[in-house]
């Protein structure tokens, strides 16, 4: 009998050696972001999972959500060394090592989600993707995130509706155009917006309109500036995948994560609209005013940004003026 049992382990050995098996060809990849597993940004990768998976190409992607395995802002370099594999990843995260990667999150440059799915395609973005890939990176799905004001006092419509105000905006580019407003600056993470205004250190603050919901924000506002038709912040947050481990899968992986990031852009898109509809609805039962920026009124701010963010960018990066020049031929 053990000579059986030898032979049989022998003949098991012999054909995973010789044909393989289903389990030990199968790749396992990493997914990293730094959110919780009810956000719309994990749901997103982990359609890429699912997706993958039903695929049947002998691929499983492990999504690690809540700063699980990289900290938000170390996620960059382990995607360029092929350490990790994918990562939901705010551009603007990067910009440390790549400065032009700040023009996604640039005040005045995205007007609204349809004006976003157009940006995609522009010659503005096909250079940031180009700083992407040759960094060994490659977007696998484009998604923006769109943002507003709130504030204590008034309604922030126009840029003197700022003046004496001690504001939180989210972004460098965005303090430089609220202090070009005259706003005083506070810089924080958007978790401690609520504690800030509710001890009176904070006056106004700028997030996303995720954030504004989440971190309950209606509970000390007087009125919220929505994204509209005509928002100022928006910030890229794509899917972004380590282009050494994506040219290390056969064509079928390949193929699959490809359509998978497809589909997580769709899904986002629909997603991200109505996470600015929520956020109108919830401030409103919560007897907030809420409000939306015109034209003209978008207009003004883009020309403080013009003599602050978007010199200071110019100023700093050789290639600004033609980022922020493209982009605005996108408008």
């Amino acid at each position: 009998m053990k000579s059986c049992r030898v032979a049989s382990s022998l003949c098991v050995l012999a054909s995973l050696l010789v044909g393989g098996s289903a389990f030990a060809a199968d790749v396992k990849l990493k997914a990293s972001h730094q959110w919780n597993n009810k956000d719309v940004r994990h749901q997103m990768v982990q359609l890429i999972a699912d997706e993958v998976a039903k695929a049947g190409v002998g691929l499983e992607v492990q999504v690690y959500p809540s700063k699980s395995l990289y900290k938000p802002k170390e996620q960059w370099t382990p995607l360029t060394r092929g350490q990790l594999a994918i990562s939901a990843f705010p551009l603007a995260y990067a910009a440390s090592r790549h400065p032009e990667f700040d023009a996604t999150l640039m005040p005045g440059l995205v007007k609204n989600h349809d004006h976003a799915a157009k940006l995609n395609d522009s010659e503005f973005m096909q250079d940031i993707k180009k700083i992407i890939n040759d960094a060994g990176v490659m977007v696998l799905s484009d998604t923006w995130l769109a943002g507003g004001f709130s504030s204590k006092k008034n309604c922030i419509l126009e840029p003197d509706d700022v003046k004496g105000q001690v504001t939180r905006a989210a972004g460098k580019a965005f303090e430089q155009m609220m202090a070009g407003a005259g706003a005083s600056i506070a810089s924080m993470p958007s978790s401690e917006i609520y504690t800030a205004m509710q001890t009176g250190v904070l006056d106004a603050a700028n997030t996303s309109s995720g954030s504004f919901v989440s971190y309950r924000i209606y509970e000390q506002v007087k009125c919220l500036t929505a994204p509209g038709e005509h928002a100022l912040w928006f910030m890229y947050e794509p899917i972004l995948m380590s282009k050494k481990v994506f040219d290390g899968l056969t064509k079928e992986q390949q193929d699959a994560l490809l359509a998978a990031g497809q589909k997580a852009e769709e899904f986002f898109d629909a997603e991200a609209r109505k996470l600015d509809k929520t956020l109108e609805e919830t401030f409103k039962k919560a007897g907030v005013e809420v409000v939306t920026m015109n034209a003209e009124q978008a207009a003004k701010w883009r020309e403080i940004a013009k003599t602050t963010s978007y010199a200071e960018f110019i100023k700093k990066v050789p290639s600004g003026k033609s980022l922020i020049d493209k982009a605005l031929a996108a408008q």
